[in-house]
């Protein structure tokens, strides 16, 4: 019988595999912030342009990262099951569908660039950010690619190396910036357009390494498909889209309703969406911390259930939510307390960076919605529950998080910082509901049995990547 191991116990494992995920997180969402600051010394219209098209392209990239939320999902149920084939083949076909999903991300964007004067927006700012749009856009390429090899990693309990790998890229997109954006060293100053390129070079040159770091890799070697170049299998894909539609379409729906937020704010003008670009990205900055935490909290789930050891489930997650409350609040405090240094840090307009530090102050109490609702997703997650949590945040982000906002901002006359307490007022509502469901979904006999413990042999084990391949999937175990 599995005796489940002390909250304490279960908080320190979860802390411990959590920590370089949260970290990379961070380092991802680094590149972003770093070209923030660096394209706010350009001045407000790049700065602008930068926030108008990072939103754009952020639905299309959150959409593909959740559909790849599949191969973490499962990798973690294989890898607890000691079923290497299907961990396997997850990683192989994960990577072609991020190949053909990254390709079609940047046709898309090339097809729309002419048809930027249409969202209503600052003529000035649209001029600006159609070149960078499209030089991200390619880059999604490359950073899916990227992110289906991280997740191979991170759900076999191995994610420093992916840490180390994208604080490189980090670091590399810094160095970048400040020759292409600026024009040091010889090179010209190309402004915003700068910061694309050295977006694009940094994400490729991670891609690189997760795949030599993958390919290389010791304890990953019986998981390696044999074949590359074989034929695909749909079963395969048909678990990956049942799995990673859901999350993609929740992801979509919550970046969907900030990037009407961020349009709104468009409304009010360049200042406005210059200030909202600050304070959206500070909030996405530390958001990435509970999202580390999550993946983390899925993985563990994943392979809770995988392995037989249902009794772990909740324990697991009662601790990642309270890690969740405990981060995010001294996040609130950070946000607080130093909103006007802060805001200072990117803007030298004091209207500007007045109403960014307003909106800092918002920001600062829905981090604790935000981290928790984060965190409940990625434990139901791990119990491949992605279905309800999709409806949670339909309801939570465009049926009370928009239209609250927008009463806010224009019949309420709060102006900007209504549609921000819209936003707050949402994610509150999306934490009540996915801490309900997980709840729930963790009473006695209500935890999904499709992976049991066998005595070591892959073969003996079933999940449904197997029963829907047959043959394949012995050969490959």
């Amino acid at each position: 019988m599995d005796t489940p191991p002390t909250l304490r116990q279960e908080l320190w494992t979860t802390l411990f595999l959590a920590f370089p995920i949260m970290a990379g997180q961070v380092g991802q969402m680094l590149m972003g912030l770093a070209d923030a600051v660096m394209v706010g010394r350009v001045g407000t219209i790049p700065l602008a342009a930068c926030a108008l098209a990072n939103t754009l392209i952020s639905t299309l990239m959150v959409f593909g990262i959740g559909l790849l939320t599949a191969v973490s999902i499962q990798v973690s149920h294989a890898h607890g099951a000691r079923s290497p084939g299907d961990a396997a083949q997850s990683l192989r076909h994960g990577l072609f569908m991020a190949l053909v999903l990254g390709c079609g991300t940047g046709l898309l964007l090339m097809a729309a660039t002419p048809l930027l004067h249409h969202l209503g927006q600052d003529p000035a700012v649209v001029r600006e950010m159609g070149p960078f749009l499209v030089t991200v856009g390619w880059s999604l390429v490359f950073f899916l690619m990227g992110t289906v090899l991280k997740n191979y990693s991170e759900a076999q309990s191995s994610p420093w190396p992916a840490f180390w790998i994208t604080l490189g890229g980090v670091v590399l997109n810094v160095v970048l910036n400040v020759l292409l954006i600026f024009g040091y060293g010889g090179f010209p100053a190309l402004g915003l357009l700068g910061a694309g390129i050295a977006t694009l070079i940094a994400r490729i040159a991670i891609f690189l390494a997760l795949l030599v770091y993958v390919l290389r890799s010791p304890q990953f070697q019986t998981a390696l498909p044999e074949r590359w170049t074989g034929p695909f299998h749909g079963a395969v894909f048909r678990e990956q889209f049942h799995l990673g539609l859901p999350v993609a379409y929740h992801l979509v729906l919550e970046v969907g309703a900030f990037g009407v937020a961020c349009l709104v704010m468009g409304w009010f003008g360049a200042t406005a969406l210059a200030a909202h670009q600050v304070a959206i990205s500070c909030a996405a900055t530390t958001f990435m911390v509970p999202l580390g935490l999550a993946m983390a909290t899925t993985v563990r789930i994943g392979q809770a259930i995988g392995g037989g050891r249902a009794s772990r489930v909740r324990r697991i997650g009662l601790t990642s939510f309270g890690l969740a409350l405990a981060i995010m609040g001294a996040s609130a405090l950070m946000f607080l307390f130093g909103r006007n240094f802060i805001a200072g840090s990117f803007l030298r307009d004091p209207s500007t960076a007045s109403l960014a530090a307003q909106l800092l102050v918002v920001a600062g109490l829905f981090q604790l919605f935000d981290g928790i609702q984060v965190v409940g997703t990625g434990a139901l997650r791990g119990l491949k529950d992605v279905r309800v949590p999709a409806w949670i945040a339909f309801t939570a982000y465009w049926i009370v998080a928009l239209p609250l906002g927008w009463a806010l901002a224009f019949p309420g006359r709060f102006g900007p910082a209504g549609v921000w307490w819209g936003l707050a007022l949402g994610l509150a509502v999306a934490a009540l509901g996915l801490v309900v469901r997980f709840w729930d979904r963790t009473k006695p006999g209500k935890l999904p049995t499709d992976s049991l413990p066998s005595s070591g042999a892959a073969g003996n084990i079933s999940n449904p990547i197997r029963r829907g391949r047959g043959e394949m999937a012995d050969a490959q175990a």
